[in-house]
């Protein structure tokens, strides 16, 4: 009989550690830059069985997903409110995350309150990787380094946006009408996302 799980401590990450290293060890990346970071990625998980959660310092592995309407040429953002910029949808893995792509659109769905037709490209293949420094943990503690697994989500053209406690605004933008307060990175994945849709 095993010990009981010490309350607090990060669980171990199993399916979901597997499940990152297969989808990034099998995805093609589209350029060198994209390829560098994926065996970085690769590098952090066979380097920490807890790679995947948020507890993991000083870097962990985070899932996100763009959410699009095909049909209308519009992107889902989320006016972030600890980074104040808007943003895909995203987050931290949870222990009941099997998959990193499961654990992108369950974040989808958490923040853009489509609950019904919100799915994965057909693919379920990362679409985009991107590492970036923040403060996760709060503004008194140290900068973590989020290592983001970014997929595409479509969603249906009568879909209904919920704004979540997690957001300052939720809104939907055209492909090339995204606003002002969105940084490279975000305007990267919308340009990959909308080459993949063509």
């Amino acid at each position: 009989m095993s010990a009981p799980h010490p309350v607090g401590a990060p669980r171990p990450a199993g399916a979901l550690h597997r499940d990152a290293l297969r989808a990034l060890d099998s995805w093609a990346a589209p350029d060198d830059q994209q390829d560098l970071l994926r065996r970085d990625y690769l590098d952090h998980l066979r380097e920490r069985e807890d790679g995947v959660w948020r507890s993991c310092h000083p870097a962990h592995i985070t899932a996100s997903a763009l959410v699009v309407d095909a049909a209308r040429g519009r992107v889902l953002l989320t006016l972030h409110p600890k980074v104040g910029l808007w943003l895909q949808l995203g987050g931290h893995c949870e222990p009941q995350d099997a998959t990193l792509a499961g654990a992108a659109l369950r974040e989808a769905v958490e923040e853009s309150g489509i609950t019904e037709g919100l799915a994965l490209a057909a693919s379920a293949a990362p679409v985009k990787l991107d590492r970036h420094a923040v403060r996760c943990a709060g503004r008194d503690q140290p900068e973590n380094t989020h290592l983001d697994v970014q997929y595409l989500a479509t969603a249906p053209a009568d879909a209904v946006a919920r704004i979540s406690d997690e957001s300052l605004d939720l809104r939907w933008f055209g492909f090339d009408a995204l606003p002002e307060r969105t940084d490279g990175s975000v305007r990267d994945l919308v340009a990959r996302a909308q080459k993949l849709l063509d």
